[in-house]
C-alpha cells in the first residue's frame, strides 16, 4: 500500500470501507520516514509508540462503525509550536529544549476529539521567525522537489512532509505567510484562516495579533476537511470569534461562474518578482476565467508599505512575548550565571538563535521611549490603511488573486547572510495577516521546474469562497497531482 498516492479524503474513504486500517496508514508513515522521509529533515519529534496506541483505538472505533470524524484514524503532523500534554515542544529553539507541556493546545484538542493520529511534530524556523526553515536547532528542512532548496518557512517542515507524501495533512502557523509561502514552494495547498477563526490557545506566541493556525494538504478538499475540524469559538482565547462555522466541504461545488476576481496591479509590479512566476500566475487566473469567473482591476495602494509595517509590528510583539524566556521559570537556564542578572542575560544569549535575537532587538528598539510614535504607532496606522484598502477592494470583487511568492524556492543558504532579502520573500503574504483576512495558496504550475503558488485572498470569515475557487481550479488542472520525483511511489 502506498500512502503517498492517497489524499486525506481518499484515506478517509478507504478507512470507511475497511480497505485500509489506521495501523496500515501509520505503518506507511513510519516506513516512509525511515526511508526517504528523513532526507527532507521535516519531522523533529516522531511519536511512534503513542501514535500506534491512537491508531489501534481508531481501528476499534471504525470496526464498530463509530468514527468520530472524517479524519478519524488518519495520521497528521503538527508544527513544533503547538503544545501537547506530556510531549516536548521546542519551537526549534535551544531555549525550549526539554520543555514538556502540561496541557494540550486547542488545535491538538480538536485533532484528538476528531480521532486523528498525531504522528509527530514538524520542523520550523525558531519561534516561527523565518522564511526558509533554516533557523532551527534541528537543522534546515529541505524541499522534496530539490533537496538543495528551501521548503520555505516557517512551516517548511509541514509543507515538505505533505509534498513528500509522508502525511496527507499537517498543521502550520502563519504570522506573515508562514503557511502560504511554504505551500507555494512545495507545490501543496496552504490556508491561513481569518484571524480569530481558529483558536491560538496553546500556540507558542510569536506575534499575537498576527499568528494563525491553518492546514496544509494536497488538495483544497483536504484543507476544507481540516479547517472544519479546527474552526470554532474558544473561550480560552480572547481573540477567538464567536461566529458559526459553515460546512466548508459543501461549498466545493466546482462552480465559480460570476465570481469576481480582483487583480491588484501592485502585486504584479513588485520589484524583483520573477517574470516567469508572474506569467504562471496569470495563466492560472485565466483558467478561472475560463471556468466562468470575471476579473477586474483593483488597487491596494498601501501595499508597498506592508513589509515595513509588518516587521515593526511583528518584532515589537515578539520582543514582548519572548520576554518570558528568562531562565527563571522554564526553558534553558545558563549554568554559567553567578547572579540573577547574569542568569537572564546568559540564558537568553545561549538559548536564542541569531534571527530571534535580531528580531527581539529590533522590537525592543521600536517600543523604546522616543521611538514608539515614530515607528510602532506609525506601523499600526499603516495597518489600518491596509485593512481599509482591502475593504474598498472587496466592495467591487469577491476575492483577490496574486502570486504567493515573487520567486520559486531558493537555494538553502542563498539568503542567510542578507536578512532583508529573506524578509522580502513575504512581500505578497504579509498584507493578509495585517488585515486579518483569510488567504490560500494553491499549486498554479511550474517555473524553472519548481512549483509556483497562486494566492487567493478573501473577505473576513469567507474561507468557503476561497476553498471553492481553489477546488474549482484543481478540478480543471493537475498541478496539485504532480509530485517530486522519487518520493511518491
Amino acid at each position: 500500500m502506498s500512502l503517498p498516492a492517497l489524499t486525506l479524503a481518499l484515506q478517509a474513504a478507504q478507512l470507511s470501507s475497511r480497505e485500509l486500517s489506521s495501523c496500515d496508514l501509520l505503518d506507511a508513515v513510519l516506513g516512509a520516514h525511515a526511508g526517504r522521509g528523513d532526507e527532507a529533515n521535516a519531522v523533529v519529534g516522531l511519536r511512534a509508540e503513542a501514535a500506534r496506541a491512537e491508531a489501534v483505538e481508531a481501528d476499534e472505533r471504525l470496526t464498530r462503525g463509530e468514527p468520530l470524524s472524517r479524519i478519524d484514524g488518519i495520521p497528521v503532523l503538527i508544527k513544533d509550536n503547538m503544545v501537547q500534554r506530556g510531549e516536548e515542544t521546542t519551537c526549534a529553539s535551544r531555549i525550549l529544549e526539554g520543555f514538556v507541556s502540561p496541557y494540550d493546545s486547542a488545535a491538538v484538542t480538536c485533532l484528538r476529539e476528531a480521532g486523528a493520529v498525531i504522528v509527530g511534530r514538524s520542523n520550523m524556523d525558531e519561534f516561527a521567525m523565518g522564511s526558509s526553515t533554516e533557523n532551527s536547532i534541528h537543522g534546515p528542512s529541505r524541499n522534496p522537489w530539490d533537496l538543495e532548496r528551501s521548503p520555505g518557512g516557517s512551516s517548511g517542515g509541514a509543507a515538505a512532509s505533505v509534498a513528500s507524501g509522508l502525511v496527507a495533512g499537517a498543521l502550520g502557523s502563519d504570522t506573515g505567510g508562514s503557511i502560504r509561502q511554504p505551500a507555494a514552494f512545495c507545490g501543496v495547498v496552504g490556508m491561513k484562516p481569518t484571524y480569530g477563526r481558529v483558536s491560538r490557545w496553546g500556540l507558542v506566541a510569536f506575534a499575537s495579533s498576527l499568528d494563525q493556525i491553518g492546514p496544509l494538504a494536497r488538495t483544497a478538499e483536504d484543507a476544507a476537511i481540516l479547517l472544519g475540524i479546527l474552526a470554532g469559538h474558544d473561550p480560552r482565547d480572547s481573540t477567538s470569534l464567536a461566529e458559526p462555522v459553515p460546512d466548508y466541504c459543501s461549498a466545493l461545488d466546482g462552480d465559480v461562474r460570476g465570481l469576481r476576481i480582483g487583480i491588484p496591479k501592485e502585486f504584479f509590479e513588485a520589484e524583483g518578482a520573477d517574470p516567469v512566476v508572474l506569467e504562471v500566475v496569470r495563466e492560472a487566473i485565466a483558467e478561472l476565467e475560463r471556468a466562468g469567473a470575471k476579473t477586474l482591476a483593483v488597487t491596494l495602494p498601501h501595499t508597498p508599505y506592508a513589509i515595513a509595517a509588518y516587521y515593526l509590528i511583528a518584532t515589537a510583539e515578539a520582543s514582548s512575548n519572548l520576554a518570558r524566556y528568562d531562565g527563571a521559570r522554564y526553558g534553558h537556564r545558563s549554568k554559567k550565571a553567578r547572579t540573577l542578572s547574569e542568569m537572564y542575560t546568559l540564558s537568553r544569549s545561549e538559548g536564542f538563535g541569531t534571527e530571534v535575537k535580531r528580531r527581539i532587538l529590533l522590537g525592543t528598539y521600536v517600543l523604546s521611549a522616543g521611538y514608539y510614535d515614530a515607528y510602532y504607532r506609525k506601523a499600526q496606522q499603516v495597518r489600518t490603511l491596509l485593512r481599509s484598502d482591502f475593504e474598498k477592494a472587496f466592495e467591487v470583487c469577491d476575492v483577490i488573486a496574486t502570486p504567493t511568492s515573487p520567486e520559486v524556492a531558493f537555494r538553502i543558504g542563498e539568503k542567510s547572510d542578507d536578512p532583508l532579502k529573506m524578509y522580502l520573500s513575504d512581500i505578497y503574504t504579509v498584507s493578509a495577516n495585517l488585515a486579518g483576512i483569510p488567504g490560500i495558496s494553491i499549486p498554479a504550475g511550474f517555473a524553472h521546474e519548481l512549483p509556483v503558488g497562486l494566492q487567493v485572498l478573501g473577505r473576513s470569515l469567507d474561507e468557503a469562497t476561497l476553498l471553492r475557487a481553489a477546488d474549482t481550479f484543481q478540478r480543471r488542472t493537475d498541478h496539485h497531482a504532480q509530485t517530486p520525483r522519487g518520493w511518491l511511489r
